[in-house]
């Protein structure tokens, strides 16, 4: 297998340590099926062990390598070094605060993504807790949301979204796509206790759709449409609560 020498500049930072974040050079003889985080563990093992990034599986799966290569958020076990050029960028997330090197923190978003209750809210388990059995779907209705179920709260839609870097009040594309998804589920009764958060104006209506969101998300989760149809859902609900009030709505 063939090798090709890769400059990597890398950007390091510590915190209270360093005055302001820097760039290291390091040159990597990589092979043809590397990605960058193969070539990140390979200085790390065998450069500079003081290196500090986040990865778990290498499959695309558990989201945690994402960061900026050449400038375009991207989960390092996918981005290919042999589809760059000779020198390849590498940062952590834009918009978040650097917690060390490559590594951002995620405080912020996870907090977000606590607001709009991504699981299933019932009323009543009674179903379940009385041993009666299973909440089934159809297929049809897993079709529904399944696209936006697959979110791997990798960050990287909000590393690109230009209204998150502006107003970090909005709630930002996966966790407004997440509410959606458990909102379409046929199982779920928590869209009254989403609609505080999804339906403000630091919810959906902050999204100018921009769609660099939909653009770098590594599983085609499409939060961009997510976030229009949760318009159109907030929407139809404002003026069917304007011509049907519920009991003791004024």
């Amino acid at each position: 297998m063939s090798e090709r020498t890769i400059e990597f500049e890398v950007l390091r930072y510590r915190p209270g340590t360093d005055p302001e974040p820097t760039f290291q050079t390091y040159r990597v003889a990589c092979q043809d099926d590397w990605v960058v985080l193969d070539a990140l563990n390979h200085i790390k093992d065998t450069i500079d062990g003081t290196l500090s990034y986040r990865w778990s599986c290498h499959m695309a799966v558990c989201g945690s390598c994402g960061m900026q290569v050449n400038g375009e958020p991207k989960l390092a076990c996918k981005a290919f070094v042999r589809d760059y050029g000779g020198r390849i960028r590498v940062e952590p997330l834009a918009t978040f605060p650097i917690e060390r090197d490559l590594i951002v923190d995620m405080d912020d978003f996870l907090d977000k993504l606590q607001s709009v209750k991504p699981w299933i809210v019932r009323e009543d388990d009674a179903k379940v807790t009385e041993g009666e059995g299973e909440y089934r779907q159809k297929p049809a209705e897993l079709t529904r949301y399944r696209q936006f179920s697959m979110c791997i709260n990798c960050m990287l839609c909000y590393s690109a979204c230009p209204q998150y870097a502006l107003n970090t009040d909005f709630i930002g594309p996966a966790a407004l796509a997440l509410a959606h998804r458990y909102n379409l589920d046929g199982r779920d009764q928590g869209n009254e206790e989403r609609k505080d958060v999804v339906a403000s104006h630091a919810g959906v209506w902050d999204c100018t759709f921009v769609g660099q969101c939909s653009a770098v998300c590594p599983k085609d989760v499409d939060p961009a449409a997510a976030i229009q149809q949760g318009k159109i859902a907030a929407t139809t609900d404002f003026f069917l609560g304007m011509l049907m009030p519920k009991k003791g709505d004024k």
